[in-house]
Formats: C-alpha cells, structure tokens, sequence
C-alpha cells in the first residue's frame, strides 16, 4: 500500500530545524518548536478560524524563503498567516529588525491603553503586560488625548472597558463562531472603531462567557469576579463536572476553601481548549459541584506559579538548545586537573579575590 502522508517541510526559526506539514503557518511551526522561539500573539487565536493578522505582534523576517528560491522577503511578515515553504528560513528574536518593530508595536498598542494595571482584574495573566514587559519602555512619546470610555455592563455576567481594548477581534469571532448569533462586533472606522453592542443590546447566549478567556486585555471581565482578588494569590486547580451543554471540564480559582471562579481550561499558548458554558462559569461555584483532577499545570514564567507548584513546572532548556544549534563546540583538552589557585603568583592571586574582602569592617 502507497504511503499517503503529505511531505514534510523542513523550517528553520532561529538556527533550530523543526519538520512540518504544508500548510502550517510560521507561528505554529515556531510553536512546535517551544515557547521560547514562538513569536507573542494578540490577535492570533488558534481555536478561532480567521484569527490573525491584525496585531502585527508577530512579524518574523524570512531570511530564505525556500529552498527553490532562497531569496529573502523584501519585508517583515507577520508570521500567523504567513504559510511555510520547504527550506524556509525564519529570524525572530535573533533579528535587530524584528525586535525594533517589536519595540514599536507594543508603543503602538499602549497609545490609548490605560496604565491601570494595578487595579485591572487581567493583571498577571495579561498577554499585553507580558508582552509590553519584553519590549516596552518606561516612558511614552504620545502627548495627544488618550480615547476614553465609559464602562458598559454587556450582559448580566460581562462588562466591557472599551478603554483597555486593543482591537483584536477575539471575541467577535468567539461570538460568530461558537454561539448561535452574535448581538456585538466593531462599531466605527479608524480611530473610532470600537467593541459594542447596537443599543445597548446584551449578550445573554450560554457560551457569551467566553469572550472574557479569550480578551487578551482586561477589556471584557468577568463581574462576578471583579475585584474579588489577585490572579497569583489563587490556587488554580483542573476539575470537571457531567454537563449537558458543553465539555464540564474546568479550571477552578480557589482563595482558601472558596472557589472565587470558574474559567475554560487554557494550553500553554494561553488559548481555551474547550468552551464553557455559562451554567459551569458563573452558577457552579462549590467544590461538591466538580470532581477535581489536581492542579493546574502552570507556566514557570508566570506569577501565578509563584511559591506554589513547583514541582510541576519544568526549567526551560531553550538556552542549551540554540547553544547547540547556533555554537561549534570546542574541543578542550587541557588538563586542568593541576591547577590549583594557590600555585598562582600573588599578584595575579590578589585581583581574584573580591573588592570588598580589602576593606576593613
């Protein structure tokens, strides 16, 4: 019997090989690599189809374009709708261009963002806070007015803080793609565009919760969590229930005993893997409700896993990697086994030891 499977193409991102299959775009192969290599997304949402494309957090430089013409593309591309070709070659984090386009992008989306981090509910597992905190500045050039809204209450369960929206369309397409009909969208053009619903209309569908996991700002949050606590002083545990509506498999958000929230199970790229209903998010809030699994497997860069989990988080080895892929390695074989500190003369002796032992105490 013929083998049918598709030929693979072979990708380079950063010095590192991976093999994938025609289609994937360059994101999803950087991805495949590990988290480490893969470009940040706003706009990009695997689960929804026609996500991407509209951020630009994501522009790669493609160095070859493939192995028939290894030309580079004349200009920076953005990486989640941009499919691989055999023998392409890809430049993310090594590439000076790529991080000032960066650096600008995250300036772009801060221009009418609000500093409220402190006080908003998505601080600790926002995308834009990661994001801003690898290639944001301290200080801004923008001296226009900032656009400003009132909050709306979109629903029994949602409010919207359009102030804090970035545009991205994630729960647009949440809408269209998961729920009967959509009652919201993007109203306005250019600057004035913006998230709503016409005439205060509400969202009142059961899957309308999961536009909340899917914003990846604290623009559409979740009331009945509201300021209820921190995301890193809750314990996060994996618990599912037999609901008719929908998977029932859940992460639970303790403080103490209580459970303080109910959210969609996230991967490691902080997207939904199954939708929840609004019956499992918002009604069932007791631990007699579920069965739990264990803890949330959580991401050892992220602060919720502070002091907690360790033993579930695994180091990284990203830097051993492109060591090898990127470095030749050296053949040293001096034997060293001889030498020994006090063999030194005194004067080479002297500047090894600290400053500070010459002071006195």
């Amino acid at each position: 019997m013929e083998d049918n499977k598709p030929q693979l193409f072979k990708v380079t991102v950063d010095g590192i090989e991976v093999e994938v299959e025609p289609g994937t775009t360059i994101l999803q192969a950087a991805r495949k690599i590990g988290p480490e290599v893969a470009p940040p997304a706003m706009c990009y949402y695997q689960p929804l189809k026609g996500s991407g494309g509209k951020c630009r957090a994501c522009l790669v430089r493609v160095a070859a374009g493939s192995a028939k013409d290894p030309r580079p593309m004349p200009k920076l591309v953005a990486s989640c709708i941009t499919p691989v070709q055999d023998g392409m070659v890809v430049e993310n984090t090594t590439n000076q261009q790529v991080i000032d386009a960066r650096n600008g992008i995250v300036e772009f989306l801060l221009i009418n963002h609000p500093l409220d981090c402190p006080v908003c509910d998505q601080a600790g597992e926002c995308d834009l806070q990661n994001f801003a905190f690898d290639h944001g500045k301290a200080t801004t050039r923008y001296e226009e007015d900032r656009r400003t809204f009132e909050k709306h209450d979109i629903g029994p369960y949602i409010q919207l803080h359009m102030t804090r929206c970035i545009l991205c369309y994630r729960c647009v397409y949440t809408a269209d793609q998961i729920t009967n009909k959509r009652v919201h969208g993007v109203l306005g053009r250019g600057d004035a565009a913006e998230i709503g619903t016409y005439i205060e209309k509400a969202i009142d569908n059961d899957f309308s919760g999961n536009v909340i996991d899917v914003c990846p700002v604290g623009a559409l949050t979740d009331k009945t969590y509201r300021f209820k606590n921190r995301v890193w002083f809750t314990k996060p545990v994996d618990a599912h229930r037999d609901c008719p509506t929908c998977s029932g498999k859940v992460t639970l958000w303790y403080r103490g005993e209580e459970v303080i929230r109910v959210t969609a199970r996230k991967n490691e790229w902080n997207e939904v893997t199954e939708f929840i209903c609004n019956t499992c998010r918002f009604d069932q809030k007791k631990t007699s409700d579920w069965v739990i699994e264990g803890p949330t497997k959580i991401s050892r860069s992220s602060v919720i896993s502070a002091n907690k989990y360790r033993a579930d988080t695994i180091k990284p080895d990203f830097g051993k990697r492109l060591a090898a892929a990127t470095y030749k390695p050296i053949d040293d074989k001096r034997d060293t086994s001889q030498l020994d500190i006090q063999q030194l003369p005194p004067e080479r002796f002297a500047k090894t030891l600290p400053s500070a032992l010459d002071k006195e105490p």
